[in-house]
């Protein structure tokens, strides 16, 4: 059984959002990356920041196809990664039924969208590795093992090359502990829908 939550369409258009500081130009560059250059997909990276670097709003959006991309921007995102509350409300009218959200459950208190919505308390595992920086990468985790929109190897491999020198064992550990909570996160999910049904969860 598959670990993912849809079968991944050709095109994926993703918006990740938060405060300027949390890395989330990095996060979408690493997303992006690890299509391209793990997977051998297309993929494109436009950013966009607040008046402020470092507190301002910002958001990357990264388009990943199988096939040529033509228009660089997102219109309809089948990803919202949010991991502030001014994010999230920003990107939110957005959202359809068929779009997928992951949010930082402490820094995005409240939502209320249409779609399939998946939390993880990323800053606080960031916090707990002892460094509240690396909540992207946790964050990067999560979204590889939720969504399948790039593959766990890529994705790794991808965040090795992308972390400072020396730091690449605690990002290596903060990736595993976000993707093995999306992992949880989903089999939690597939016993509620088991029992729910009154199947036998295997």
């Amino acid at each position: 059984m598959s670990t993912t939550e849809n079968t991944v369409a050709p095109q994926q258009e993703i918006i990740v959002t938060g405060f300027g500081g949390q890395g989330i130009v990095l996060a979408g560059r690493i997303i992006g990356m690890a299509a391209s250059l793990g997977d051998n997909k297309e993929s494109t990276l436009t950013q966009a920041y607040g008046p402020e670097s470092r507190g301002g709003a910002c958001n990357a959006q990264v388009i990943i196809s199988d096939r040529p991309i033509h228009y660089p921007y997102v219109k309809t995102p089948h990803i919202l990664v949010a991991m502030s509350q001014a994010g999230y409300d920003k990107f939110a009218e957005l959202l359809t039924k068929d779009s997928i959200l992951l949010t930082d459950q402490d820094l995005v208190p409240t939502t209320s969208a249409p779609c399939p919505h998946y939390e993880v308390p990323a800053t606080r595992m960031a916090e707990g590795l002892g460094h509240k920086m690396m909540a992207n990468i946790i964050m990067i985790g999560f979204f590889t093992a939720i969504t399948g929109a790039i593959s766990k190897k890529a994705a790794q491999d991808t965040v090795l090359q992308s972390v400072p020198k020396g730091s690449e064992e605690k990002n290596t550990k903060a990736f595993n502990k976000g993707f093995d909570y999306g992992v949880s996160t989903l089999k939690g999910k597939e016993k509620r829908a088991a029992g729910k049904t009154g199947a036998i969860a295997s």
